[in-house]
């Protein structure tokens, strides 16, 4: 069995000297490496954002979708949006361990796992398409996937519905950023009403407390009418987050000219960068958890109106995120329904 790198540098084709994830091609052959382990491929969980960019290029059929992901796959020996760059993570179970990890970790043969790691720098080999959900962006397929020694993977619970589990493990690092930021008292704005929101929102009520405040912004007048049933949030709007004045102006309404004190960005398009900048106070802090989101566009956003505000990146990984989102699912039953009635066929 031959020798692999622990970041997974003998899988780059190029550019050579590349880490896995920003290679543009990827070594997809199924002979393990010592430290690599194998998994059967169930489902691919690809990002909102580019699920969404997907569907305005080649529409919402299931075949048209199924043919752009395998596409892309093909070209890359991974998925990675071509265009936003952003990947998702999969679902599947063990197939093989290489030697050098065998007794050095928890799994075995036929366990189910879920990918911590995005799909950007997973050595990915689609077989067959068999089904695609374009609502949840979820692909179900017959393939095969690498993860390195280095790669991050959980353990999927036998109390959650597997494709539960899936959707939120894929943005299970914005609840955590928001559990280990948020404090009590604090006025905490979630952009975006999608899964990572109502995520982020459950987990932001409970840390701000009575004397706190959770406002959601949603374009959606249903998700935010749902987002109130649910009990998560003190305020929800549908506003368009490319209207950053309107934002702000409705944000200022909200909080008596507070603003913001915690922004969390987890919609799905792109020129949402400044309605979080103008909406969060001069000492508060954002976390961009969209992968649409420009990075130059925020910096020099900020700059351009005088905003010292701090910015956050968001990281998919967190210690400990997918322990304390699956908990998430646990302690809310109403949330969990919720998710069940969108993703479990």
């Amino acid at each position: 069995m031959r020798q692999g790198h622990p970041f997974g540098l003998h899988r780059v084709i190029e550019p050579g000297g590349a880490l896995p994830q920003a290679a543009l091609k990827l070594d997809n052959g199924l002979q393990v490496c010592d430290n690599e382990i194998l998994l059967d491929v169930d489902i691919l969980n690809i990002t909102s954002a580019s699920f969404s960019r997907l569907k305005g290029e080649v529409g919402t059929s299931e075949d048209a979708l199924g043919t752009a992901v395998e596409k892309i796959v093909e070209e890359r020996g991974k998925y990675q949006d071509p265009v936003l760059g952003s990947g998702g993570m999969l679902v599947g179970r063990v197939a093989e361990i290489g030697n050098k990890l065998r007794e050095k970790i928890d799994l075995r043969i036929g366990d189910r796992v879920a990918t911590l790691v995005s799909l950007t720098a997973t050595p990915l080999k689609i077989d067959h398409i068999l089904k695609v959900n374009p609502a949840t962006d979820q692909v179900w397929i017959k393939g095969k996937a690498v993860v390195f020694e280095r790669g991050l993977y959980v353990r999927l619970p036998d109390d959650l519905p597997l494709e539960v589990s899936l959707a939120v493990m894929d943005v299970a690092g914005a609840p955590a950023m928001v559990a280990k930021t948020v404090m009590a008292g604090d006025i905490v704005l979630i952009l975006g009403g999608g899964k990572a929101g109502l995520l982020c929102l459950h987990e932001a009520k409970k840390r701000v407390g009575i004397t706190g405040k959770t406002i959601a912004i949603e374009l959606s007048k249903k998700r935010c009418n749902e987002i109130m049933k649910l009990g998560l949030a003190d305020e929800a709007m549908a506003a368009d987050v490319t209207k950053p004045v309107e934002v702000m102006e409705a944000v200022e309404r909200i909080t008596d000219g507070k603003m913001a004190d915690f922004t969390v960005n987890v919609v799905n398009v792109e020129n949402s960068e400044m309605a979080s900048i103008l909406s969060t106070n001069d000492s508060g802090t954002i976390f961009f958890f969209n992968m649409a989101t420009s990075f130059t566009k925020a910096a020099l956003g900020a700059e351009s109106v005088g905003k010292p505000v701090k910015m956050l990146i968001g990281n998919g990984y967190v210690p400990g995120h997918a322990e304390l989102t699956f908990q998430i699912m646990r302690e809310n039953s109403t949330l969990r329904e919720f998710f069940q009635k969108i993703y479990v066929a």
